[in-house]
């Protein structure tokens, strides 16, 4: 493959898609397949070919088109025109719509492409999601895929390409928020032959499903992202790592990995350059603790996944003990659109001290469940109340809950917050991966805190002792609290043990395990003296 090839297919693909005047998208994503997309998509196929219309109309499945809670969802192009919750009855009047002359009583819930839930993103991870077939790499190719990673190798050195990645100001969207170029250009100066780039797809908080509508809707901008990264430092071998439950995820990534290699895109000297690499796919079980870099790494060499004290850092010393870079899905797929526009194009966007967009997965008492991805800054008021439509039934929001079990509850009268690192660490949560669930009024913020400490001591590997015995405990005194057995003396020590395992504990599960008691006894005191054993 090189470049006039890659242009060629380019050409080709948009050209095929312009033959027919119309396209149905049909969303193919696990939240619309949930809800029998994949019924729908076949009885479309069906119904354009006896409507005679395979000249005029194409059925294309799509990845997610974000708004979850309402699928399965299709839009019709060029009229841009949008359906919710599609069934199968609603076929024929759909049909019967193209023709643009005739309307139905049984056509769908139409969506309002300008309602905030839309109007209000930004769109650079997601760009194409819900506009190219994830099965098809020529889909991906023809919005430019692969040409930003032919522009590295052809035409930046790697540290060019560190120097473009620092100076977007990316940071690591895995939770941990640090600098990506920092990151990359530690592997970079290692010493050593091998060096390898890790995918860290092991997305385990409850609510959480950014990492996974990422993958199943554009898994080549992963790839490409991946291997932009290897040669920035180095490396010739990448692995994601990814958990069991995520099997379309998985299905779709091996097609990319199997379609990347046929086109030359992958493998031996990509564009006729030196650059050599390939990408493994690892499944995890789902152990939460395998987020962590330094399990996860013990996962992938086959070993149980169990953390080890830091430092060594893996970008010092990782898989097999050679340099490692870790880094999420979201913030490989933020590379592709970093290398085209430029760092200072990304860096303009956001705030001063967190650059780009977040991916958020919107959910719990909300009207607007689903995927959404907005700049940084947009307050949280505006993220629950415009594009999630506020709370379902006419309720009022109690709480935001950011960052899964390692996060934190933010009251109602904070919502003003702008969404960015710093500001939600101020508040004692943090941004996670992009989980975010809306409470509402009912809410018992005593039964959520034992939720994610039950989460918690389920999830902990058992090496270290303040988390293995500490969110035990934790979960005990919580449950005696919800039972009403609990006095003063429980709440104290309650208190006590939640800074001592977030002190003591060895990796990062621990320390933030007890972040969601801590939170809402900071801003819900009260709903846990109400519980106080009366004496």
């Amino acid at each position: 493959m090189n470049l006039e090839e890659l242009l060629a297919i380019q050409k080709e693909t948009k050209q095929k898609r312009q033959q027919k005047p119309k396209q149905i998208r049909c969303c193919i994503a696990s939240g619309c397949l949930s809800c029998g997309a994949e019924s729908v998509k076949k009885s479309l196929d069906n119904a354009i070919k006896e409507a005679h219309l395979e000249q005029e109309v194409e059925v294309l499945g799509v990845g997610c088109m974000g708004i979850c809670g309402r699928g399965p969802s299709i839009e019709i192009d060029p009229e841009t025109t949008l359906y919710h919750n599609v069934t199968l009855e609603n076929i024929p009047a759909i049909i019967t719509s193209l023709n643009q002359t005739k309307t139905s009583e049984n056509l769908p819930p139409q969506g309002d492409l300008n309602h905030p839930f839309f109007a209000y993103q930004k769109l650079i991870v997601r760009e194409n999601s819900g506009k190219i077939d994830p099965d098809n790499i020529d889909d991906y190719i023809a919005e430019g895929g692969y040409q930003q990673l032919h522009h590295v190798l052809l035409e930046m050195t790697p540290n060019d390409v560190i120097k473009e990645v620092t100076k977007s100001g990316l940071r690591g969207r895995g939770g941990g928020g640090y600098p990506t170029g920092v990151k990359w250009a530690t592997v970079a100066k290692m010493p050593g032959q091998q060096k390898y780039v890790i995918c860290n797809a092991d997305e385990g908080d409850p609510g959480a499903f950014m990492d996974r509508a990422v993958l199943e809707s554009d898994p080549h901008r992963i790839l490409e992202g991946m291997a932009i990264a290897a040669y920035a430092v180095g490396a010739n071998h990448g692995y994601i790592y990814i958990r069991a439950e995520y099997p379309l995820a998985i299905k779709r990534l091996e097609k990319a990995i199997q379609q990347a290699k046929r086109y030359g895109l992958m493998g031996s000297q990509i564009f006729d350059s030196p650059f050599d690499f390939k990408i493994d796919i690892r499944v995890g079980a789902g152990a939460f603790v395998c987020g962590e870099e330094t399990a996860l790494i013990a996962s992938v060499e086959g070993k149980r996944g169990t953390p080890r004290p830091r430092p060594p850092y893996p970008a010092e010393s990782g898989l097999w003990g050679d340099p490692t870079l870790i880094n999420n899905v979201e913030t490989y797929a933020n590379i592709v659109p970093i290398i085209r526009e430029g760092g200072d194009w990304y860096a303009s966007i956001g705030t001063e001290n967190s650059k780009g967009t977040k991916v958020f997965a919107l959910t719990g008492k909300i009207e607007n469940n689903g995927l959404i991805e907005v700049p940084m800054g947009t307050s949280i008021r505006t993220i629950v109340e415009e594009i999630g439509g506020g709370v379902l039934d006419q309720g009022t929001v109690k709480a935001v809950q950011t960052g899964g079990p390692s996060g934190g509850c933010i009251p109602a009268h904070l919502l003003d917050t702008p969404v960015e690192y710093d500001s939600l660490q101020k508040l004692g949560t943090i941004m996670g991966s992009g989980g975010m669930i809306v409470m509402d009024q009912d809410t018992s913020m005593v039964e959520i805190a034992r939720f994610y400490m039950d989460f918690c001591q389920e999830e902990s590997c058992g090496k270290c002792i303040p988390c293995r015995a500490g969110t035990v405990q934790l979960y005990d005194l919580l449950t005696k609290l919800v039972e009403r057995k609990a006095t003063q003396q429980d709440l104290d020590q309650l208190e006590a043990l939640c800074q001592m395992v977030k002190d003591t504990s060895l990796c990062g599960l621990g320390m933030t395990a007890p972040n969601p008691v801590i939170s809402t006894l900071q801003y819900f005191r009260d709903e846990y003296v109400s519980l106080l054993q009366v004496t």
